[in-house]
């Protein structure tokens, strides 16, 4: 068995329109939704072996304030440009080719592409990842590589406004 943490980058910041949408910062309310996420998590003894993110600015905040909580130590996050508005076609490539050594992953990226790989993986469907949401997936599944539709059952889904 495999575990799999979905996680959508925190609530990004729109006041300033110049900036690229891959530069586009976090909002006050995603810093503190991203700790608060992080303290949930470490409270319930959520841990990972590797912490994979999207290297946009709102992301890689997320990644890193999460890190900080679950104290996973940020020097050992992993930023793939792969995840960055990734397709469920992309996310699994990226997936299978985890090293199978890791039994807990994480990965934070975005939408729409992080609501459809829940929903691919899992007999349920929700509507929408939101901001800051981690969905937890137990994979019946031995190798990464194995990775496929319905092969997973939710374990977690945690998210700000909950």
């Amino acid at each position: 068995m495999k575990v799999l943490y979905i996680v959508r980058h925190a609530k990004s910041s729109w006041d300033h329109p110049e900036l690229d949408d891959f530069e586009r910062p976090l909002n006050e309310r995603g810093h503190l939704d991203a700790i608060m996420t992080g303290k949930k998590l470490k409270e319930k003894k959520i841990s990972t072996e590797l912490l994979i993110s999207s290297p946009a600015n709102r992301a890689a905040m997320t990644a890193k304030l999460l890190s900080e909580q679950i104290k996973y130590p940020l020097s050992d996050i992993v930023f793939d440009g792969n995840l960055y508005l990734a397709s469920v076609r992309q996310l699994y490539q990226l997936i299978k080719n985890f090293k199978n050594e890791y039994q807990q992953v994480m990965i934070i990226g975005h939408n729409p592409g992080l609501t459809s790989l829940v929903n691919d993986l899992t007999a349920e469907t929700i509507s929408n990842l939101p901001t800051c949401g981690v969905f937890g997936l137990k994979l019946n599944i031995k190798s990464w590589k194995e990775l496929d539709r319905k092969c997973g059952h939710r374990i977690l889904y945690e998210y700000p406004k909950k």
